[in-house]
């Protein structure tokens, strides 16, 4: 993975410091860990692969050998908690348009977190906010995306998809990911 090409993307604080790793637990897990003793607003952890990456209700999410996107960004937004209401389902949107502003493919966000292509699921998102009375300590915002994936496990071949799969072409992650963390900028925290 190209991390300059994402830390020179056109933005201000997401993802202009990235931790890459090659393999890991999972970057929302390890997002937890670093968010309370490094003060980095806008790092961005990326991983090549998950080998217990979560999703809501603790499900495991899946991430395949150099063809998704696996990342955590740490944010400590001043917002009062309020405004963090509706915040998965306006990632989801900004993803949606960050797909669809690349390669005009329309995605559907099925409540609350995830993103289907062509009534699969392609996107699953994770947020976190850890609060102390009414101060927002960090806010996690954790995203699979199925990229180039053409293998899926029996258990989920009927309901994921990727990219690739529903295409046939490969796609590049850099440039998915630097549209999304140009539209996660957008949102107003």
């Amino acid at each position: 993975m190209d991390i300059n090409k994402i830390e020179n993307a056109r933005t201000k604080i997401i993802g202009k410091k990235i931790e890459y790793f090659k393999e890991i637990e999972s970057t929302h897990i390890y997002g937890k860990k670093i968010a309370e003793k490094k003060k980095q607003e806008g790092l961005m952890l990326l991983a090549e692969t998950q080998i217990g990456g979560v999703g809501t209700k603790g499900r495991n999410w899946y991430t395949g050998e150099g063809k998704n996107i696996a990342a955590t960004i740490i944010l400590y937004p001043k917002c009062k908690i309020e405004k963090l209401k509706k915040l998965t389902i306006e990632i989801a949107e900004k993803i949606m348009e960050a797909i669809y502003e690349l390669y005009g493919y329309k995605l559907e966000i099925k409540k609350p977190n995830d993103l289907l292509f062509n009534g699969k699921k392609i996107c699953g998102i994770l947020t976190e906010i850890h609060t102390q009375g009414e101060k927002i300590n960090y806010l996690l915002i954790s995203f699979g995306f199925n990229v180039n994936e053409d293998e899926f496990s029996k258990e989920i071949e009927n309901i994921a998809t990727s990219l690739k799969k529903e295409t046939g072409k490969e796609f590049d992650r850099e440039d998915i990911i630097c549209k999304i963390i140009e539209k996660l900028e957008e949102i107003d925290l």
